[in-house]
């Protein structure tokens, strides 16, 4: 394996964060409350041994394709792809071994900021085309760790990035997200089957409890027999777009806890909320205990199995077009 680094960016107001070139994953990300209370609002561990062989998918970025993609199948240009199953009869976040385990290139930093590149060869986790990936993290005069993907290949492929951060805003370690507030900017979601694949169609949230347009307290909703029985929730809303064709991120949701709010502001069609349903019991980075609904993720990326279905967003890539995507976690 190539020698992992850490990489510490800084904003105003006292944000920080610290990247890792192991799956371009966030190890810390340290932000104010509204009363100047500062704590590390991401989950993680105290070492880099632990980070290899605990949760790999904490705060990582997630490729080549991330969430679900229906028996690991897909056709492009008349030709059919087989992809490792690792999720039940599904492939899961670009399969066996994703781009949360590869070690990426520093190829860009700043006092702000700092860009990787990872390249994902052809056939790579049976994905086609030599795949160049680019992922910046920014923290910007907004208040806001912002993360830009770009992406380009040599041969006709499928790509849907995203950044899969385990967020507590009371502080990593402290218990269940249950007293968070969550509201999304969805009329739609899509339902799932039994596998967790979308169905295909889109739904309304009008009288589901999928509604969350308003503020929704997390452990008011949490264990409503509509999500998954015991865990929690692991759906995804599509996102009310005012102006579909630009590439300008737009509000996507509000989550608020402990003095802070989280804004998250995105360009991609899509968000996955997941509340940490299979988290595994161990000892994050602070000594204290992590457990199942003790963190919040808010993936911003395309449809789940979208490679599957006509009517969702298209999320192939062709010889000389960028693949380009933004999505800004703002404190405020």
């Amino acid at each position: 394996m190539k020698p992992i680094r850490t990489i510490a960016i800084r904003g105003g107001h006292g944000l920080s964060a610290e990247i890792s070139t192991y799956g371009a994953k966030i190890l810390k990300l340290i932000v104010p409350n509204n009363q100047g209370e500062a704590k590390d609002i991401v989950l993680g561990f105290g070492t880099m041994d632990e980070w290899l062989q605990k949760e790999t998918y904490f705060n990582a970025i997630i490729g080549r394709y991330a969430n679900r993609i229906k028996d690991g199948r897909f056709s492009l240009d008349g030709k059919d792809y087989q992809l490792p199953v690792n999720n039940g009869t599904n492939s899961l976040h670009g399969g066996v071994h994703g781009f949360n385990e590869k070690v990426w290139e520093v190829v860009g930093q700043s006092l702000h900021s700092v860009s990787l590149h990872y390249r994902a060869a052809d056939g790579e986790e049976g994905y086609p085309g030599n795949l160049d990936i680019y992922v910046t993290y920014t923290l910007t005069r907004e208040n806001a760790l912002s993360i830009r993907y770009e992406a380009k290949t040599d041969a006709p492929t499928i790509v849907g990035l995203t950044n899969h951060a385990y967020f507590n805003l009371e502080g990593e370690g402290s218990g269940t997200v249950h007293n968070h507030t969550l509201q999304v900017f969805a009329d739609a979601y899509t339902p799932f089957d039994d596998t967790a694949c979308p169905t295909g169609e889109i739904l309304p949230v009008e009288h589901t409890p999928m509604d969350f347009r308003q503020p929704v307290r997390v452990g008011d909703r949490i264990d409503d027999p509509f999500f998954a029985p015991g865990r929690g929730i692991d759906n995804n809303w599509v996102l009310r777009k005012e102006h579909p064709d630009s590439q300008a991120p737009e509000l996507a949701a509000v989550v608020e806890a402990d003095g802070r709010r989280m804004e998250v502001w995105t360009s991609m069609p899509g968000l996955q909320v997941y509340t940490g349903n299979w988290v595994e019991r161990n000892v994050g980075k602070s000594g204290r205990t992590y457990d199942v609904q003790h963190a919040i993720c808010l993936e911003a990326q395309s449809f789940p199995d979208s490679p599957n279905h006509d009517n969702f967003p298209n999320v192939v890539l062709r010889q000389g077009e960028v693949y380009y995507a933004r999505t800004d976690y703002k404190f405020v």
